[in-house]
């Protein structure tokens, strides 16, 4: 076994013990104090060894006190049966400051009594953002503990698509990416997984099961892949999806086309295995919203009958949870109570927490981002854009190579920050339902808790039973 770094035995005195590999909680509420700044700081800016322990140290304090990484599956079959209803789960991308932002969303979360939440990441964001998922995780984890929650936590890898023009290229090299990426993050604790494989389907074939066939048989391969990699009593919650986002609106036809060939291969090639929870589809919204000239965002015409329809057949005909709705941070507030009204099961919030952050921060630090993005994304400028278009549209690159200035943010502007996201966060469990599911939360998702080897044991991670402490509380 490795040995544990001087700096993260000093983070964690007087609160936490590690001895002969396994690591004690002394002191509970001193998890929820700057000691814990100091320890996820040694998990994202530390050396390698320092990164390790602290991220150990992270997973293992938190499953000790009832937090810990796990599934939403069961949840979303319960909403597949009815048994759960008037919920719209928000899926959060979070780029950039990341430890105070989703200490927001548990600041709010236990504020409110949710728990039906995720924190995602995309296969394009974990690149530029500079957070791999064993980071994300451990971010994760700590602001939860900062903020006092306690109980599951899901943690999503959004997105993990198959690149059409690679795999034109090269199929096997372009999925084994995929697959390789959805073992590290199964590894870091990513338990739920969006498998986009919609890239591949062929508008130019002449049947609809003929469109979407690529579509279904990678996921199949994807989701055999997944499977094979589950921690002993988790069952890893997928999506798949039918329409990529900012194309032409879903059908119903389109879904039916897809669910049954995913079905009819998924059966003949592992009779049994357990399939997808979620239908990700496009109903007339595109990520990050669309930029005018000046910089300000299109009004979206969002299709709820085709939200509503798609996921009533999900629901009805494939026992899924419903459907999964992208790009819907930039929408107008008086959108977000439509989402439980239609069904939807979830939906993808990311851009509009960025924008946020830009529109507050301090303007000598935006004007420096933007002197980078000039040189080092000058060619993402299409002819025509205006600076507030490519800032826009850009600025998100700019989240990894500036990630240390992003944390360290004065402390008054990280004040104000803090309210904003608060008051957002507010909103928008109250509008899509997620005030008051912990209960039901609990009821539904029992763990496992994965217990941890410490860094340099080789051992393999162990289920653990979860803590009686309940989500939420």
């Amino acid at each position: 076994m490795s040995v544990c770094p001087a700096s993260v035995r000093s983070a964690i005195a007087g609160a936490l013990t590690i001895d002969a590999g396994l690591l004690t909680v002394t002191d509970e509420a001193k998890l929820a104090s700057p000691m814990m700044d100091a320890l996820v700081r040694l998990a994202v800016f530390g050396d390698e060894a320092e990164k390790d322990w602290a991220r150990w140290t992270i997973w293992e304090a938190a499953r000790a006190v009832g937090t810990y990484s796990a599934s939403i599956h069961e949840f979303y079959m319960a909403r597949g049966r009815g048994d759960v209803e008037g919920v719209t789960v928000p899926a959060m991308n979070i780029r950039a400051a990341s430890y105070d932002t989703i200490r927001s969303i548990w600041r709010t979360a236990r504020k409110l009594d949710g728990a039906a939440l995720i924190l995602e990441i995309a296969r394009s964001e974990i690149v530029y953002t500079e957070q791999r998922p064993a980071e994300y995780v451990a971010v994760i984890l700590a602001a939860a503990l900062r903020e006092g929650y306690r109980g599951p936590v899901f943690v999503q890898g959004d997105h993990f698509q198959v690149n059409a023009k690679k795999y034109k290229v090269d199929a096997v090299t372009e999925v084994a990416a995929v697959k390789a990426l959805a073992t590290e993050g199964i590894a870091a604790g990513f338990y739920n997984i969006d498998l986009d494989t919609s890239t591949l389907v062929d508008l130019a074939q002449p049947t609809l099961d003929a469109q979407q066939r690529l579509n279904y048989e990678v996921g199949v391969e994807l989701t055999r892949h997944v499977r094979g990699l589950e921690p002993a009593g988790v069952t890893i919650s997928l999506g798949g999806e039918i329409g990529e986002v900012g194309t032409e609106n879903s059908t119903v036809a389109e879904l039916e086309a897809f669910m049954d060939g995913y079905r009819r291969t998924l059966q003949a090639e592992a009779p049994g295995m357990v399939g997808l929870s979620k239908i990700s589809v496009q109903s007339g919204t595109s990520h990050g919203g669309v930029v005018l000239a000046d910089g300000s965002i299109k009004d979206v015409a969002l299709d709820f009958k085709t939200l509503e329809d798609l996921s009533r057949v999900s629901r009805e005909k494939y026992g899924l949870s419903g459907a999964v709705q992208h790009g819907a941070s930039t929408l107008p507030d008086d959108a977000f109570f439509h989402f439980p009204r239609t069904g939807t099961a979830e939906i993808h919030l990311a851009t509009g927490f960025q924008n946020m952050m830009f529109d507050l921060m301090p303007a000598a630090l935006r004007g420096e981002i933007y002197a980078w993005l000039r040189t080092n994304a000058a060619d993402e400028r299409k002819a025509g854009d205006t600076d507030d278009q490519f800032f826009y549209k850009t600025r998100k690159k700019a989240c990894g190579p500036f990630k240390r200035q992003l944390w360290d943010l004065p402390a008054d502007v990280k004040a104000r920050i803090a309210e904003a996201y608060d008051a957002k966060f507010t909103f928008l469990f109250e509008k899509l339902g997620v005030k008051g599911t912990a209960a039901a939360v609990r009821r539904y998702v029992k763990g496992p808790a994965i217990q941890r080897s410490a860094p340099g044991t080789g051992g393999p991670a162990v289920e653990a039973a979860p803590d009686d402490a309940e989500a939420g509380e």
